[in-house]
């Protein structure tokens, strides 16, 4: 069922080198991925929350944009993955100019 609520999830950006261990995804996370984890150990994001927003700061700034999880999100060897919309500025401001 559709939640119509906006849901929000606090989590804690993970180190690109540890995601890219052969435990976790080993190699697959690109400098222009992050990865990412639910505070809560059994928080994830889940199906259908791909595309939304990764924000961070007191003003929300966003940071990345869900890309995809594991077939089991509160895996923790698959942490979720986010485009970092940091390493795609200069297009994303050309593209909207």
């Amino acid at each position: 069922r559709l939640q119509a609520t906006l849901q929000e999830l606090e989590v804690t950006v993970l180190d690109a080198r540890m995601c890219n261990n052969s435990r976790f995804w080993d190699g697959g996370i690109a400098p222009t991925m992050i990865c990412f984890q639910g505070r809560n150990k059994r928080s994830a994001p889940s199906k259908g929350d791909s595309g939304g927003p990764l924000v961070c700061g007191k003003r929300a700034a966003v940071a990345g944009v869900l890309s995809f999880t594991s077939s089991d999100p509160t895996d923790p060897f698959k942490p979720p993955v986010a485009t970092s919309a940091v390493k795609h500025k200069k297009w994303i401001q050309k593209t909207l100019r």
